[in-house]
C-alpha cells in the first residue's frame, strides 16, 4: 500500500512564507507526476502545482511567481515553498502523486489526509 504524508502547514500572517513537504511511502517502483492541490471552504479543489518525473511544472494561475514546486526522486518526496502568502491561500492543501508500486500493474493516483494553511490578515 502507498501512502503519502504531507507536513509544514500551520498559520502564518499575510506577507509570509510557508514550506510544505509530502513524503510518499510503500512499495513504490516510480512515480511519475505529483503535486499540490488545495481546497478552501465552500470551493471545489483546485490545482495548486504539478511537477512531472523530468521536474517540468505547471502551476495555478493564482500562485504564480510566489510558489516553487521541486521534488527529490531520491526520498520519494514533493516540496512547495510558498512566499507571499495572502489571505485567499487558507485552504486545506492536499498531495497528490501517479505511484507504479511494485504489487501493481500501472500508475495509480493516490492523495494524501491534507494540511491547513492558513494565512491571517
Amino acid at each position: 500500500q502507498v501512502q503519502l504524508v504531507e507536513s509544514g502547514g500551520g498559520l502564518v500572517q499575510s506577507g509570509g512564507s510557508l514550506s510544505l513537504s509530502c513524503a510518499a511511502s510503500g512499495r513504490i517502483s516510480s512515480i511519475n507526476d505529483m503535486g499540490w492541490y488545495r481546497q478552501a471552504p465552500g470551493k471545489e479543489r483546485e490545482l495548486v502545482a504539478l511537477i512531472n518525473s523530468e521536474r517540468s511544472t505547471t502551476y495555478g494561475d493564482s500562485v504564480k511567481g510566489r510558489f516553487t514546486i521541486s521534488r527529490d526522486n531520491a526520498k520519494n518526496t514533493v516540496y512547495l515553498q510558498m512566499n507571499s502568502l495572502k489571505t485567499e491561500d487558507t485552504a486545506v492543501y492536499y498531495c497528490n502523486a501517479d505511484v507504479w508500486s511494485s504489487t501493481s500493474i500501472r500508475f495509480r493516483n493516490y492523495w494524501g489526509q491534507g494540511t491547513q494553511v492558513t494565512v491571517s490578515s
